[in-house]
């Protein structure tokens, strides 16, 4: 298959989300002296705030739970964890947490590098993300991705949210690539694998963290250099 179009995800595939969100955590337990709050273990709490992160962003993309609500519950819920009943702490602390995190730059290895080589192959690469549009572009400007991707499809910017085809189609028409041409790379197996599948699109798992999987990409791998392989 020739391709032309490379769609990737952002977050959990480029991006380090898990360790730059960690970082900014860090920092927010120091600023607002969690350890004096009963908050003592760092690592037990992020722990938790990953628990209520992954289960609440399940719920955001079925349509069951608003952005805003999102965006401050899984706080709110992660010092509940603890004891700590504090509305008014836990939405200063998603304020600044979503105005620090996209300042990070951890990146997975050898993210620079594929896409320096993809971008000299001559290949169109694009974004599929889920993530917020503002969030999403300040992520790509301090850690100096920006310039290698054409478009950057938000679920926000086109109003529907990975794995539902239509924000798969909106890229498509938004890029004027051919489905043919296309493919989409990215770690989540609901989102990004099985969306860009229904949306007959080829596919490559990036499988960061050795995950099992009953579902057939087109491609899977392990790092990100193994995209060599494949073009």
């Amino acid at each position: 298959m020739t391709y032309k179009h490379l769609f990737f995800d952002l977050d959990h595939t480029l991006w380090d989300f898990e360790a730059n969100a960690k970082e900014t955590f860090q920092a927010l337990h120091t600023q607002h002296a969690l350890h004096e709050k009963g908050i003592e273990d760092f690592d037990e709490f992020f722990n938790r705030y990953s628990f209520h992160n992954t289960r609440l962003w399940d719920r955001y993309t079925k349509g069951y739970i608003k952005q805003d609500e999102l965006r401050w519950k899984r706080i709110w819920l992660t010092l509940l964890d603890f004891k700590l009943a504090d509305e008014v702490l836990a939405k200063d602390m998603s304020a600044q947490f979503l105005e620090g995190l996209p300042n990070r730059k951890k990146l997975f290895p050898y993210t620079t590098e594929i896409l320096e080589y993809l971008t000299q192959k001559k290949y169109v690469l694009h974004l599929i993300t889920n993530g917020f549009d503002s969030v999403q572009h300040s992520k790509l400007k301090h850690s100096n991705l920006t310039g290698y991707f054409k478009e950057v499809i938000t679920s926000e910017k086109c109003g529907s949210l990975k794995p539902q085809k239509e924000i798969f189609e909106f890229a498509l028409r938004a890029t004027n690539a051919d489905v043919k041409e296309s493919i989409m790379i990215g770690d989540n197996i609901e989102a990004d694998i099985k969306g860009a599948m229904a949306a007959g699109l080829d596919t490559i798992f990036v499988n960061h963290i050795n995950a099992e999987t009953d579902v057939q990409p087109t491609y899977t791998i392990y790092h990100l250099k193994e995209l060599e392989n494949i073009f």
